[in-house]
């Protein structure tokens, strides 16, 4: 009733503590296009599903980002990062540690919670990439929260994606590249509504990986899209359509389950 007196600024509480802004903010989040994170100890890949923008940024080297939320919010957020890994690598000659560059973005968006005439993000980020102690996977909101995932799922139906990797959590840590990356996209079919597929125009894969035995230096962040990814979406329609044979034979129906996500 009174929450237009409560939502002009950012700075502005309402009395049951909320700040309307930052909840604006993270509406955004949930109906952009959803994007799916996962972690493996030798990898971290990045999934996005979008038919009209572009949802994946290479940032450096070592790491990229999958938006969901406002483009334009998400290009200012991804150059700052940019210039800040380069001047990491032009001061010190190797690449900046993840946990430091989402801790200056996390800086960087909460500042603007706390000044008059500024305005939260209102985009969503998972950072994945590669440093000196590991794989990482971050989520990032746009109150300024930060946390380090395994796996994850922001953007529009996102929960559905959520719920298919928290079933497989255990499987990821010692995943392989291309396993890794069916789990992201299976992820994503799991969030479709019925009439929709995944398709070479509407998804893009991104891959970073760690030292692996008997090669130097780390697996460079680098985007899939188009046709490259043509050959993972039709293994996940495979593996799929052979489940859907299986289940149907003993239960009758069953194999219908995790693809109608509307019903």
């Amino acid at each position: 009733m009174f929450r237009n007196n409560y939502d002009n600024d950012s700075v502005t509480f309402s009395p049951q503590g909320r700040i309307f802004q930052i909840e604006y903010a993270a509406e955004a989040v949930k109906q952009g296009s959803v994007v799916v994170g996962i972690a493996s100890k030798t990898h971290r890949n990045a999934e996005e599903l979008s038919s009209y923008q572009k949802k994946l940024f290479v940032v450096d080297e070592h790491c990229g980002l999958a938006i969901a939320g406002l483009t334009s919010d998400a290009r200012v957020l991804s150059n700052f990062m940019k210039q800040q890994c380069l001047g990491h690598r032009l001061t010190y000659g190797r690449a900046m540690p993840l946990g430091s560059l989402v801790d200056m973005i996390a800086e960087k968006a909460q500042i603007n919670t706390q000044v008059y005439g500024k305005r939260p993000y209102g985009v969503g980020l998972l950072v994945a990439g590669v440093d000196e102690k590991g794989t990482h996977l971050f989520e990032f909101q746009p109150s300024g929260m930060t946390e380090e995932m395994v796996a994850f799922a922001i953007g529009a139906r996102s929960q559905m994606a959520r719920t298919y990797l928290e079933r497989n959590l255990d499987k990821f840590a010692d995943a392989s590249r291309e396993d890794l990356i069916k789990h992201g996209l299976q992820a994503l079919k799991e969030s479709l509504v019925q009439d929709k597929e995944l398709t070479v125009e509407n998804t893009s894969v991104g891959v970073a990986g760690a030292k692996v035995e008997g090669k130097k230096g780390i697996e460079p962040f680098k985007l899939y899209e188009e046709f490259e990814v043509k050959e993972w979406l039709d293994l996940v329609s495979e593996s799929q359509s052979g489940g859907e044979e299986g289940e149907g034979e003993g239960e009758g129906g069953a194999g219908a389950e995790g693809m109608d996500v509307d019903s």
